[in-house]
């Protein structure tokens, strides 16, 4: 027959029981894996919706870079693996003697690098530029033409699923009038910091933690 325990022996068999491990009850996620709040997935949608087309590009660019908007550069796929961002000479990117600014030129270098990579990259990642080299050539006396090239593979770079550092190279050039060949005016060497959000998302809970 079983005797009942008394109360001194019921404490001493809860003291002595094994404790349960403090993330026993909290569920454990891989990098990459975490589960998105409702502005993670906003931000996610807004981000794959500006690389869509130029029109949604554009509606982008108003809201959060209108220095992009106002000057009307847009990206244009020239084969299965090239991209060229194509800058217009409109007033907003002249100068006084009715060429093409050199503060829009090197701007819109920046820009152009940006939206190259992040389109590449997608909605997944933040994309900083870190440095910025422009060499003038000559006068652009047009639209501006840059055709971007970049030093490292950026998908085995993503494959990595770690943050890194991509060079493009941009070679900018005037777009010929009805058939004259393209005139190189400058050359823009970009080097940009892309780092995944949810890397980002960690190292902000280990701060606050």
């Amino acid at each position: 027959m079983d005797v009942p325990a008394s109360a001194e022996q019921i404490s001493d068999m809860e003291l002595s029981a094994p404790a349960a491990p403090p993330s026993a009850a909290l569920p454990k996620y891989r990098f990459g894996q975490e589960p998105k709040n409702i502005w993670d997935r906003i931000e996610a949608f807004v981000s794959r919706l500006s690389v869509r087309d130029n029109f949604w590009n554009s509606i982008c660019s108003l809201i959060w870079l209108p220095l992009a908007f106002f000057s009307g550069i847009r990206m244009k796929q020239i084969d299965a693996n090239s991209f060229a961002a194509i800058l217009p000479f409109r007033r907003f990117n002249r100068n006084w003697y009715r060429a093409m600014a050199g503060g829009a030129l090197l701007a819109n270098s920046e820009i152009a690098g940006g939206m190259y990579v992040f389109g590449v990259c997608g909605g997944d990642y933040t994309v900083v530029c870190k440095h910025l080299q422009y060499s003038f050539f000559r006068p652009c006396l047009g639209p501006a033409v840059y055709k971007m090239t970049p030093r490292e593979n950026i998908k085995a770079l993503l494959e990595t699923k770690k943050e890194f550092n991509i060079t493009l190279d941009l070679d900018v050039q005037q777009q010929g009038f009805k058939g004259e060949r393209d005139r190189r005016v400058g050359h823009c060497i970009a080097t940009f910091h892309v780092t995944p959000k949810a890397q980002q998302k960690a190292r902000r809970s280990r701060r606050r933690g």
